[in-house]
């Protein structure tokens, strides 16, 4: 069954539970395992579980500070008081002995984090369910990875924790984001809700360093992305398989190594979660003959489905169909002799011309062909192309021996078989292509071999391409951009592998992402070295040879073994690979030879902006007069000055070396003649390995330790993006229509009023602004994880629709101009051809601030540019407000490879309205002829007045008269 989420767990199955475990030992045998997954905590607290599968068994023996629990049973328990190397071996009266040197640490590192997820695809969120386990005191179902709630131990050790101050996080180990608990904890768990995602999938659950009993938690890596579910099992539906008593075949998924197809000689498998659960892969009857369904040669896994080589014929299993891929997907119908797909992963990549990268590559003898999602198929080359573009002979015989894709996230190298007379002998070549720049570069490479030979390549995980070639005994070795070559050297018999092995042939190689590399024999014989290292040592026996077994390894880097029985059952196992090269390198007394090697590369990718720099250092530390001293390695475009600076200490007889590294630019981009050309040769990929002089197999495992392998992409930062503060966007469908009846408001001048339809999801929210006041537009670069700065640097504003009824208060002179400076008008006179949006921009901006650029002018014209500091405003026209659509462009050609471009809204107000002149006369004339009729009908009034009281006073006298 397919889970929910995808993501890493720990001791998946226990070993004591499936019956079928007892074939995978034969005589002679040790095991031992502990409680925590990966044997991630193997110190003096833990219980070893020891067991010895083998005839003639008397009892363990064990230094004296170990003690056994029944030194007489072959399966027991082991704990050891005190650090350090320990000698356990079985006395048997046998003639073959058997012993490992254990390394038990002394480490307060005792409790794990516990996690399961519960996938919501309605809305696209995971949510994460945390508690503490104690591995030692732990419930059967909590080692069997299958709890759904914490037992009682872990809840009262969760609970004492948050106590005293436990918190969990989750930090996204590519993007560094952190998600915290929604609420505290509750029942002993924590709940943390984390969004789907395809591009930030590595995730660490981290907490406070609080100690309980002078115990810590230790950080629990792990792997989360969409739910991939496997093909379920139709009834009826028949196996499909390798030829019997071949080896498996297996292929997984670059960035999600739990999602994993293996191929057997009775059944293919898979599974999304490291075989912790798993489904049988089967195929409709009548399709295949009962041979072809027994002769799968070759296996891909993507996410269209799984493809199946068969007898040169690429077949397409997915969820719903099996399908015969062909001519109807541009595939030859016959002749394929491989396919491959990416072996490491780079999430983060930046492309210059092409819009995506292939998944697959596929071949024959003379073509070669990349797949891409969505069952996508593109021939890229022919031999007979390849013959001109090497200027190889006509009349030689050349043809494509293998393919596989190498360390660079878009590179592809083909192996090619060149001979003239081609009876006993033939030249290997190699040729890198660059998915990207569609280069093919002819390596410094070339192998005379016999004219039977085949060889498989295996590109390490390197900053310059480094290769591993096997044939059936040997490994050949190409280090340092193939300058370094040779054959992995043994002890003994020269190389020679089979010898060592019982005459067993090489079956597979595997190197992690620390530079451990491990070579399977078909016997499950297994030799272990390390990148850059020329010789291997032969581990101690682990499987009985006769058990179908592959190496694999699960999202925290840490290897397994994955068992496939008779039975048609597969089990996986883990291996402690850490513990088993200590307990060799121990007996050969080889010394890593430097003490400590840090650094701070915290990340797996840079991406540096025009103007930006990387600085970066590594110490390390060895013991007096060996001289070792830093190696930074790098391959790609010589686009970055490299510097170093390093300081030295000696102390104590020991020596210290700190370097520190700074990748820098200095390109000028401003009044070149071909912007856009000079841009396009300064971007691009670089990668880069930062490591110690000098490496041995007995130097530490560690994330951060001695293969250290970044990328730095110096180009557009895709998630980057401007907006003008205070500007805010709605999620609106609706549209609001203006009509611009003033055609003197626009640039043009049409003869027609203008329609304009405002999107409020496109321009957002306008930003009012009173039309007395100057408004000076604040831009911000933001990024996925938000606000990043300020923009200081020039800028360009125009109104989209064609307004230009708007004005600047600044003038050139007043700006500081020497010579006239650019403007909108003199730009599009310049650009007739081109549309206003492309007319202006960093591929033309000159400035005005010398004598010797540009020309003199009228220096009162309006200075059309702006920038944080300059103090330069837009000004609105003071008769009529507007409402004003602008688009922002970053001019400066020094700030960014990307075209950064926002649009911003202002609606003005304030403005009293002029009336209409036709309105304000019939006013006026209305107002005269009241006047006029109201002082005619006064005039009237007081005549009529008047004439009443001409003869007759208004007044009369009040005195009386005088009597006589």
């Amino acid at each position: 069954m397919a889970n929910n989420g995808l993501f890493y767990h720990g001791d998946v199955v226990p070993k004591h539970v499936n019956a079928t475990i007892a074939t995978l030992k034969t005589r002679c045998i040790i095991w031992y395992y502990s409680n925590s997954p990966n044997y991630d905590i193997f110190s003096t607290r833990s219980i070893i579980k020891l067991e010895y599968e083998g005839t003639l068994f008397s009892e363990w023996s064990a230094p004296a500070t170990c003690s056994i629990k029944n030194k007489r049973l072959p399966k027991t328990e082991l704990r050891c008081s005190s650090p350090g190397m320990h000698a356990i071996k079985p006395i048997v009266s046998g003639p073959v002995k058997e012993e490992r040197y254990l390394s038990v640490d002394n480490s307060h590192i005792c409790f794990l984090w516990y996690y399961k997820t519960i996938s919501f695809v309605h809305n696209l969120t995971q949510i994460v369910v945390l508690w503490i386990y104690d591995p030692e005191n732990a419930d059967p179902s909590e080692l069997l990875w299958n709890a759904n709630e914490p037992s009682l131990n872990s809840i009262i050790l969760s609970k004492q924790l948050a106590a005293l101050g436990q918190m969990p996080f989750i930090y996204t180990i590519l993007k560094r984001k952190v998600y915290f608990p929604q609420e505290r904890i509750k029942d002993g768990k924590w709940y943390v809700s984390v969004p789907m995602t395809t591009r930030d999938v590595l995730k660490e659950v981290r907490g406070n360093q609080v100690a309980f009993q002078d115990c810590f938690i230790a950080n629990s890596l792990f792997l989360l992305t969409f739910p991939l579910l496997t093909i379920p099992e139709i009834p009826g539906f028949l196996p499909i398989s390798s030829p019997r008593g071949s080896q498996l075949i297996a292929n997984w998924a670059a960035c999600v190594p739990s999602f994993v197809v293996v191929v057997a000689d009775m059944e293919t498998f898979q599974t999304n979660d490291s075989f912790h659960t798993w489904t049988r892969i089967r195929v409709p009857p009548n399709i295949l003959t009962e041979d072809e369904r027994h002769n799968v040669s070759d296996v891909t896994l993507s996410r269209d489905g799984i493809f199946f080589l068969i007898n040169g014929i690429l077949y397409l299993k997915n969820y719903n169909t099996f399908t015969r891929l062909g001519s109807n997907a541009n595939l030859p119908d016959g002749g394929i002799i491989g396919i491959t797909s990416r072996k490491w992963c780079w999430i983060n990549y930046l492309l210059k011309d092409k819009e995506r990268r292939s998944n697959m590559a596929i071949w024959t003898e003379n073509e070669v062909y990349l797949g891409y999602a969505h069952l996508k198929f593109v021939k890229i080359v022919t031999t007979e192309k390849l013959k001109g573009l090497l200027h190889m002979s006509p009349t030689a015989t050349l043809t494509i021996h293998n393919v596989e894709y190498t360390g660079h996230p878009l590179e592809l190298a083909l192996l090619l078989n060149y001979c003239i007379i081609c009876n006993t002998s033939k030249t290997i070549y190699l040729v890198i292509h660059n998915e990207d720049t569609v280069q093919w570069v002819f390596q410094d490479f070339a192998l005379n071999v016999s004219i039977d030979t085949f060889l498989i390549p295996y590109f390490l995980y390197s900053a310059m391409p480094e290769l591993l070639l096997w044939d059936k005994h040997r490994i050949y070795y190409y280090y340092h951009n193939f300058t370094d070559t040779g054959v992995l050297q043994t002890t003994t018999e020269f190389g020679n592998l089979s010898r060592l092995s019982q005459n067993s042939i090489i079956h597979n190689v595997l190197m992690d992402y620390y530079g451990n590399i491990v070579v399977k024999m078909e016997n499950n014989v297994m030799f272990y070295f390390k990148i850059k290292i020329k010789d291997a040592i032969k581990l101690h026996l682990w499987t009985n040879s006769t058990v179908k077994s592959l190496i694999s390894f699960k999202p925290s880097g840490n290897m397994y073994l994955i068992y496939v029985f008779e039975n048609g059952e597969i089990y996986p196992e883990e291996y402690p690979l850490q513990l088993e090269a200590q307990s060799i390198t121990f007996k050969t007394k080889e010394k890593c030879p430097y003490m400590a090697f840090h650094n701070d590369i915290f990340h797996f990718s840079y991406l540096l902006d025009k103007g930006q720099n990387l600085s970066l250092w590594a110490q390390i530390v060895y013991p007096e007069n060996i001289g070792l001293y830093i190696v930074v390695e790098s391959y790609g475009p010589k686009i970055l000055e490299i510097k170093d600076q390093i300081q030295y200490e000696i102390a104590l007889g020991h020596c210290s070396k700190t370097t520190t590294i700074t990748f820098s630019q200095n390109i000028n981009y401003e009044a070149v003649d071909d912007y856009f050309k000079l841009q396009y040769e300064n971007t691009g990929l670089l990668l880069v390995h930062v490591r110690p002089s000098e490496l041995a197999k007995t130097c530490p495992i560690s994330q951060k330790a001695s293969n250290r392998v970044f990328q730095i992409s110096v180009g557009c930062d895709a998630s980057k993006f401007i907006a003008v503060k205070g500007q805010v966007y709605l999620h609106l469908t609706c549209l609001t229509l203006y009509v611009l009846k003033q055609m003197s408001y626009l640039r043009d001048r049409p003869s027609k009023p203008l329609r304009v339809k405002y999107n409020w999801d496109k321009y957002g929210c306008p930003l009012k602004v009173d039309f007395r006041e100057k408004f000076h537009p604040l831009v911000q670069l933001y990024n996925d994880n938000g606000y990043v700065e300020d923009v200081e640097v020039n800028f360009i504003v125009w109104e989209i629709h064609g307004r230009d009824d708007y004005s600047f208060n600044n003038t050139m002179k007043k700006s500081g101009c020497l010579n006239e400076a650019q403007t909108w008008n003199s730009m599009i006179e310049l650009n007739k051809h081109l549309p206003l949006e492309e007319v202006w921009g960093p591929e033309n901006y000159k400035h005005c601030f010398s004598y010797a650029i540009g020309k003199p002018g009228d220096l009162t014209q309006p200075y059309e540019i702006i920038n944080k500091s300059n103090h330069n405003h837009l000004v609105w026209p003071l008769d009529h407000s507007g409402m004003y659509v602008f688009r922002v462009k970053i001019l400066d050609p020094n700030y960014s490879f990307c075209n950064l471009t926002t649009i911003f809204a202002i609606e003005t107000f304030g403005v009293i309205p002029s009336p209409n002149a036709y309105m304000v006369a019939a006013f006026l004339f209305l107002l005269m002829l009241l006047f006029f009729s109201t002082l005619i009908l006064s005039y009237f009034h007081y005549m009529r007045i008047y004439k009443k009281h001409i003869y007759e006073p208004l007044h009369k006298s009040k005195r009386k008269k005088k009597k006589n």
